[in-house]
Order: C-alpha cells, then sequence, then structure tokens
C-alpha cells in the first residue's frame, strides 16, 4: 500500500478508535448505560436517569475532553516540530506550569474567576514560561527539558506558598488544580471551546510553511516561506492551545509528548498528516484515560491527570532512551 493510502487507511482506523471512545465516554462510568439507551436519549428522549445522566452530564463531559485532547496533541505537534526535539512537550516543557501559576496569580490578586480573565491568564503565563524555557535551554532537548522541569518546580513552590498564605484562593485553585474532566462540565465552554477551535485552524493553516521548514530554513527561504514570522505565529498558536486546554482542565501532562511520537512514523515527515492524527487521537487518549479514572476507584474517581501520567511516564523514559545522543 502507497504511503498516502496506508496513512488514509490509518485515520480511519484512528476515526474509528474516536467513535468507540466517544460511545465509552457516554455509557462507562459508576453508572454504566447500555448502549441503546445511550442511542435513545438522542432519539427517543424521555428524562430518564439514564437518560439525564448521558446528555446533561456526560455529553458535554465527552466534548470538553475531545477539545482537550485534540488542543494538547496539536501543541506537543507543534513544539516538536518547531524545534525539532522529540523530548518537547508542553507539559515538560513548563508551559502549562506557567499557565497554572498565572492562574492562580491572577485569582490571588484579581480574583479573577470570569472564564475570559482566566484565559488570557494562562495564555500569559504560558509564553512568559515559553520564553524563559528557552532563554535558559536553547538549542539543546535535554536543556530544555530540565529547564522547563526546574520551572515548573519553582512555580510550583511559589504557587504552594501563595495558596498557604491565602486559603480563600486555596479553596477557589484546589478544584481546578488537579487535571481533570470532572465538575468541568458544569462551566459553560462556548468560549474555551471557540478558542481551542480557532487555534486548530489557525495550527493547519501553518502546515504548508511548516512542511517547507523541515526541509532546512534555507530551502523554506527559496519558496517563499518567512521563517521568522511563522515561527512566531506557531509559537503563539501552541501556546493559545495548551493555555486554552489548561485553563479549562487543569494540567495534564504527557498527551502532547505520547500522541505525536504514536503517530511519527506513519506520517513520514508531513506535518498536515501529523496533525490530522493528533486532531483524532488526542481526544481518544483523554476519553479513554477519563473513563479509566471513573472506573479505578469504586469509591470515587481518580483525575484524568494521573492516568495520563502513568502512561506517559514509561513513553518519556523511551524517547530519552531513543533519542539519547543529544547535547548535555
Amino acid at each position: 500500500m502507497s504511503d498516502p493510502g496506508r496513512r488514509f487507511s490509518g485515520l480511519l482506523l484512528a476515526l474509528a478508535a474516536a467513535l468507540v471512545a466517544a460511545a465509552a465516554s457516554l455509557a462507562v462510568g459508576t453508572r454504566t448505560v447500555p448502549l441503546d439507551e445511550v442511542v435513545r436519549a438522542f432519539t427517543d428522549y424521555a428524562a430518564t436517569d439514564d437518560h439525564i445522566v448521558v446528555r446533561d452530564l456526560r455529553l458535554p463531559r465527552m466534548w470538553l475532553g475531545i477539545a482537550v485532547g485534540a488542543a494538547l496533541a496539536v501543541s506537543g505537534a507543534l513544539v516538536q516540530t518547531l524545534t525539532r526535539n522529540p523530548l518537547a512537550e508542553p507539559g515538560i516543557l513548563g508551559v502549562t506550569a506557567g499557565a497554572s501559576f498565572a492562574i492562580l496569580l491572577a485569582t490571588a490578586l484579581w480574583q479573577a474567576d470570569a472564564q475570559a480573565a482566566q484565559l488570557v491568564a494562562a495564555a500569559v503565563g504560558a509564553l512568559a514560561a515559553t520564553a524563559v524555557v528557552y532563554a535558559v535551554g536553547g538549542s539543546s532537548p535535554l536543556r530544555l527539558v530540565l529547564a522547563g522541569v526546574a520551572l515548573s518546580a519553582v512555580l510550583g513552590g511559589l504557587g504552594l506558598g501563595i495558596r498557604l498564605a491565602l486559603p480563600d484562593v486555596f479553596d477557589d485553585y484546589r478544584f481546578w488544580s488537579v487535571g481533570s474532566l470532572a465538575g468541568r462540565d458544569q462551566v459553560p465552554l462556548e468560549l474555551p471551546l471557540l478558542v481551542i477551535a480557532v487555534g486548530l485552524a489557525a495550527a493547519l493553516l501553518l502546515v504548508p510553511p511548516l512542511d517547507a521548514m523541515l526541509l532546512g530554513d534555507e530551502v523554506a527561504h527559496t519558496q517563499g516561506t518567512r521563517v521568522a514570522r511563522t515561527r512566531t505565529i506557531t509559537l503563539v498558536v501552541l501556546t493559545v492551545l495548551a493555555a486554552a486546554a489548561t485553563a479549562i482542565a487543569g494540567p495534564i501532562l504527557f498527551v502532547g509528548l505520547i500522541v505525536p511520537h504514536l503517530v511519527r512514523r506513519l506520517t513520514a515527515g508531513s506535518v498536515g498528516w501529523l496533525l490530522a492524527y493528533c486532531v483524532v487521537l488526542g481526544p481518544v487518549l483523554i476519553l479513554v484515560s477519563d473513563v479509566v479514572a471513573r472506573l479505578l476507584l469504586p469509591t470515587g474517581e481518580v483525575p484524568v491527570a494521573v492516568v495520563t501520567a502513568f502512561v506517559g511516564g514509561p513513553v518519556l523514559i523511551w524517547v530519552v532512551r531513543r533519542y539519547g545522543a543529544v547535547d548535555p
């Protein structure tokens, strides 16, 4: 099978997996709803307990998982493509920590609990964290990871100090600070979902110049690509996507690392195909992790960030071992 045919077939399988994950997200949990009742909840709504659970609780949560998964996976693919760094991922490089700390700071200083304010704070914090990490880490993949981990630790310590000094802020922040989809479906989602949709569309528009830049800056220049402008726009897009996902679901790590590496060989250097797979498989990872999180404990839910970290830790070790020949 030709490469385009193989990629298309793989994308169809990914879409099928996304449909299965979406169905499981609607049906599976502490209260299991039969699939025929899930279908009836949309075709013949009768306001039964099962129908209310599916339409009022799990459907918004499913859409949230799809948006967050796509945003984090595409953000990770963009940062890896932009830096040509296999270890790059918004959470590992401190972008998520920057967004989280900015939201905490805005809550402490200005009681910023409106969605628009939190989105702006997350974007500013994520951009600032990205600038600091790249100023310290330079072009070395290993130094970038170490700088990201160090910055995350520093911001985590500062955040803990603020929460201990201001108990009211701690109460407001505690619910959000653990990456999870639980309870987030009860807040208005229109604005963050719109921001993520615009960010994903912008990422797709960046495919031609990013494909050209994969051949090298000189070749990209000869093809009419404005390399500096493309880098700046890509950095803004990936930061906004990671910040928006963090603002609505809390810090969830490793999604942007796991998904691009799962499909990189299949996409064979095509940024367009890589982003297409990330848009589909990012939600699959989040939705499956969310279903697992619902079932792990009989008395309650585990945050979805715990599940993605459990999967992402071994993936990070594998990536480091595979790309171990990096500058220290």
